[in-house]
């Protein structure tokens, strides 16, 4: 007879969330932005989703069969970063450089690192800086959106960003920023999608609204004390996509909420300085990707110590 007293380590309490149960939820919270983005941009951005995660799944399939780990494919977590990766891409992209993002993101960011919870950053973003870093051409030419199909013949623009970078004026509106109706990224466009998926995490729990909201905060607040209008800042680029759906990843964010609290503030310094003194328009997703490699610091520096406890940030030999 086997003994009822099981014996295992903590946690001892189990929510009912599972791996595949959350990453169904994010697919869900992000399916508002993949809609519109192919109402925005056509079969282009069908073809970019499609491509993106097809290339995750087959990369984290073969990688556990060459890595001799149980396969987890149906855990979803490979489909997610395919269709962030997608959405953090132009339309224009060659559907081969895609496919390159793709494995990158899952071996190289995942699965070198032991895997689903052991990547120190976002795989969706370092596949996209390897893209940027790559093929940087084919990685800054935007679609106007609501050109038909998108063929060949596309009408290409700078992004709202670009233009501020370059002095000039924004062209386009608040309210065509809020919906879309500008160039970017696939998924960055839609604001008002973007907010539809974030409202459906944090009512289901899945992510906790302090890093989106103090990060998206912390740019607004930097870039009127800049002289810039914060709300344009707030309507252009990834900013929202990074802060709900890529800064909040569990594997690379802080734990504890003073942790949550200082990371995005470091995320939204980093965008802001990016945006105004570098030689990039856009700063989020290197923004993210560092403060993910801070985070094991933060973690130490912000959680609670029991009483007597002396907080050290590096460990001594």
């Amino acid at each position: 007879m086997d003994n009822p007293l099981v014996i295992s380590s903590s946690p001892h309490l189990h929510c009912g969330m599972t791996t595949r149960g959350v990453m169904l939820d994010v697919l869900i919270a992000l399916s508002p932005a993949a809609a519109a983005s192919m109402l925005l941009f056509g079969w282009r951005s069908a073809a970019v989703i499609i491509v993106c995660v097809a290339s995750c799944l087959a990369a984290e399939y073969l990688s556990c069969i060459v890595l001799k780990r149980p396969h987890t494919v149906g855990d979803l977590s490979a489909t997610v970063t395919g269709l962030l990766l997608a959405l953090n891409l132009p339309a224009t992209i060659p559907l081969w450089q895609a496919a390159i993002g793709g494995a990158a993101a899952i071996v190289v960011a995942k699965q070198m690192f032991g895997g689903l919870g052991q990547n120190f950053v976002n795989p969706a973003l370092f596949g996209r800086i390897v893209l940027l870093a790559s093929f940087p051409e084919s990685m800054n030419k935007w679609m106007i959106p609501l050109q038909g199909q998108g063929g060949a013949d596309v009408i290409t623009s700078a992004t709202p960003l670009a233009m501020l970078s370059q002095g000039a004026e924004v062209e386009y509106s608040l309210k065509e920023l809020f919906v879309g109706i500008r160039p970017g990224s696939l998924g960055e466009t839609c604001v008002l999608a973007l907010l539809l998926g974030g409202i459906y995490l944090v009512t289901r729990r899945v992510i906790s609204p302090t890093i989106p909201v103090v990060y998206i905060a912390t740019v607004f607040i930097m870039a009127w004390l800049l002289g810039q209008n914060p709300l344009v800042h707030i309507l252009s680029g990834g900013l929202m996509l990074g802060a709900i759906f890529m800064a909040t990843d569990y594997s690379t964010s802080p734990i504890n909420t003073a942790g949550k609290v200082v990371f995005a503030v470091g995320c939204g310094l980093i965008t802001v300085l990016i945006r105004f003194y570098g030689s990039l328009p856009e700063g989020v997703s290197f923004a993210i990707l560092i403060m993910n490699i801070l985070v094991p610091l933060i973690e130490r520096a912000t959680r609670p110590l029991p009483f007597g406890e002396e907080r050290r940030l590096f460990c001594e030999k």
